[in-house]
């Protein structure tokens, strides 16, 4: 058998620095449609898609956002393994996701629920809920909340 080195292996160390401040708090889908929606360019909601994952803590404050991805006029690319490596990079216990429709169109995509799926399940694996997926409109105040309509 061979002997390696250490110096041969990439040594993986973790650590978490919470940023100390005053976190938003996520007791409704507006709350967190108004998070999510600071983190699309105002300029840019009507022109492509993107998507937001909110990671929330036990108590349901935002421990952070992460914009997955900025994409074309009719999708985005949301990558499962990223969406749930972030959450536990950052002790996620909980989890929101966003994306616009520009086209103004709120109604859920086969595409969006299917992805919906894949997290809820793929979250619950590893105890962390996803608890919303909302699609926002470049209408002031529009959105969609899946868990409200019991899509989740």
């Amino acid at each position: 058998m061979q002997k390696l080195d250490k110096a041969e292996v990439a040594e993986i160390e973790v650590t978490y620095q919470p940023a100390i401040s005053v976190k938003p708090v996520i007791k409704s889908c507006l709350d967190a449609y108004n998070v999510i929606k600071s983190f699309i360019p105002p300029n840019q909601i009507a022109l492509k898609e993107f998507m937001v994952v909110l990671y929330l803590n036990n108590a349901q404050r935002v421990i952070g956002a992460y914009k997955v991805s900025d994409g074309g006029i009719t999708g985005t690319v949301a990558d499962l393994r990223l969406i749930l490596s972030v959450a536990l990079k950052s002790i996620a216990t909980n989890f929101v996701i966003g994306h616009n429709h520009p086209s103004g169109n709120l109604k859920p995509s086969e595409a969006d629920i299917a992805l919906t799926k894949k997290l809820k399940d793929a979250g619950k694996l590893m105890d962390i809920k996803l608890l919303d997926h909302i699609i926002l409109s470049p209408e002031e105040g529009t959105y969609f909340s899946m868990a409200d309509e019991g899509l989740i």
